[in-house]
């Protein structure tokens, strides 16, 4: 029979599964760069965040081991991807990547404008 520990790291995998499942499936679906950027990065995050934390979650609990590198992992992923998706999307911007048609807000025209960094 499942501990309750078994449990809960069973549903962290899952839900981290989920997440990186709604993130490709974003990057097939959506319709531009920045929409799909913007699945891939905060989905992506959310989902290998969660597997290591089922990882950490199972040596604490089965081997008694405090795993530094997996909350290493943990700590870089939650920092470095949000900012990747956004330098990227903002490169994108930059180069003259069309937004989808159908969009009816652009926050970067404005500023854009000012620094006449996009023709």
């Amino acid at each position: 029979m499942l501990s309750l520990k078994e449990i809960v790291i069973s549903i962290i995998l899952i839900i981290g599964t989920f997440f990186l499942f709604s993130g490709a499936l974003g990057i097939f679906r959506l319709p531009d760069v920045y929409t799909r950027l913007h699945a891939a990065s905060k989905s992506a995050t959310l989902g290998v965040a969660g597997i290591l934390i089922a990882a950490f979650l199972y040596f604490l609990t089965e081997q008694h081991m405090v795993s530094g590198k997996l909350v290493l992992g943990i700590i870089f992923i939650l920092m470095t991807a949000p900012v990747s998706g956004h330098m990227i999307s903002r490169a994108a911007y930059q180069k003259g990547v069309p937004l989808w048609e159908k969009t009816t807000r652009d926050d970067l025209r404005s500023s854009a404008k000012k620094t006449n960094t996009r023709g």
